[in-house]
């Protein structure tokens, strides 16, 4: 049966973080701590550093762990922090963790191994080595929109025996499957699709692994408070009001439109790394509209 949500270490409003950049595109870690606190003071319990949009696949290994470091010491206690440790090579992946540790994360979160598609019996092996080389709550991260392999739901009961195997951040959205692995399981479940959170919350996820938290932190946690208390029909508003944001953000790579709306707010955010690109004139333009439509601070229609 799932864990109660109060149960879970990770919070309620997590936001995966960019990556801020100076112009030459050089990590800006100052402007990582200030981003970080900026998160905290605005909805956000908890931070995940170094996933697909703080663009883990163009940051070396140092300055990972320097992100990491920039954003404990930033938040200390004051949020959960999460470092993304996924690769596609479990030894990798496991040195990643362990130094993750060693800087002060509070947990972990691993993506499917991707390109090299393993099987299930590989994925499975892979999330237990990584598990076993930590004493750190781990979320495992599905979205077989990007890896090209999910993890199955018979995987997913298999991995929640090992005790630090706690969470899962979804972004498959197979609601009926996830209904199943919760009832057979005591991981805690996540929305890792921002167009699916009130959804997640309707069949028990304990909150969100966002990228609209960057500009809406605060109204996430009202969607998530309003839905426990049982005010389904203001949840449903809420939602509906939201949902310009996240359609905004994902028009193209998520991480494009987002370093786009932080600069345009003037936070810390800059240029995208090859092979990733700026968003266009024309991009910019039509964010604008978006957020200005679901009443994001600071954009007007």
């Amino acid at each position: 049966m799932a864990v109660n949500r109060e149960q879970s270490p990770f919070g309620t409003v997590l936001t995966a973080m960019v990556t801020p950049m100076h112009p030459d595109g050089a990590v800006d870690y100052d402007g990582v701590a200030e981003l970080a606190k900026y998160l905290v003071a605005n909805g956000n319990d908890g931070i995940v550093v170094n996933g697909t949009t703080g663009e883990a696949p163009t940051t070396s290994d140092d300055e990972k762990l320097h992100i990491l470091a920039a954003v404990v010491d930033a938040v200390g206690d004051s949020a959960f922090v999460m470092a993304g440790v996924g690769t596609n090579d479990t030894h990798h992946s496991i040195e990643l963790a362990k130094a993750a540790v060693g800087v002060g994360a509070n947990g972990l979160l691993a993506v499917t191994p991707y390109y090299n598609r393993p099987p299930q019996a590989g994925i499975v092996r892979h999330f237990m080595a990584l598990a076993d080389s930590v004493e750190l709550p781990i979320m495992l991260y599905d979205i077989p929109g990007r890896t090209g392999t999910p993890i199955e739901p018979a995987s997913l009961i298999e991995l929640a025996e090992h005790p630090n195997i706690a969470a899962v951040k979804d972004a498959k959205g197979d609601l009926e499957s996830v209904v199943d692995v919760l009832r057979q399981t005591n991981l805690v479940w996540y929305s890792g699709d921002d167009g699916l959170n009130l959804p997640f919350l309707s069949i028990g996820a304990a909150g969100f692994v966002s990228v609209t938290g960057h500009l809406v932190g605060d109204r996430l946690r009202k969607l998530a408070e309003t839905f426990w208390a049982g005010d389904i029909a203001g949840a449903i508003a809420i939602n509906e009001a939201l949902q310009p944001v996240s359609t905004g953000l994902f028009r193209t790579q998520g991480a494009i439109l987002t370093k786009a709306a932080l600069n345009e707010l003037g936070l810390p955010a800059g240029p995208m790394r090859l092979p990733l690109v700026d968003a266009t004139v024309e991009q910019v333009a039509q964010l604008r509209t978006d957020l200005a439509a679901g009443g994001v601070a600071g954009f007007t229609a």
